[in-house]
């Protein structure tokens, strides 16, 4: 098994089991920040995120639609 890392500038976090074809592997704590900001702002871009650097707070997130489109935009392998 190889190191999965996080491919979110600057994220150090490794062993990341969701995937996104066009973005990459994401940890956990960078997906649940995703969901937030979508939930907020559904119209931003994936993209954009990416290419922010990882928050140093961890967010607390509860499920919803938008955790349902993004959970199928990076699957867990």
């Amino acid at each position: 098994m190889s190191v999965l890392s996080c491919a979110r500038f600057g994220c150090p976090n490794i062993m990341c089991d969701r995937l996104s074809y066009e973005y990459g592997y994401i940890c956990d704590e960078c997906f649940d920040e995703l969901l937030l900001r979508k939930m907020s702002d559904n119209t931003y871009p994936i993209s954009d995120f990416m290419d922010t650097r990882k928050s140093e707070e961890v967010p607390v997130v509860a499920e919803s639609v938008v955790y349902d489109y993004l959970n199928n935009e990076f699957a867990i392998q």
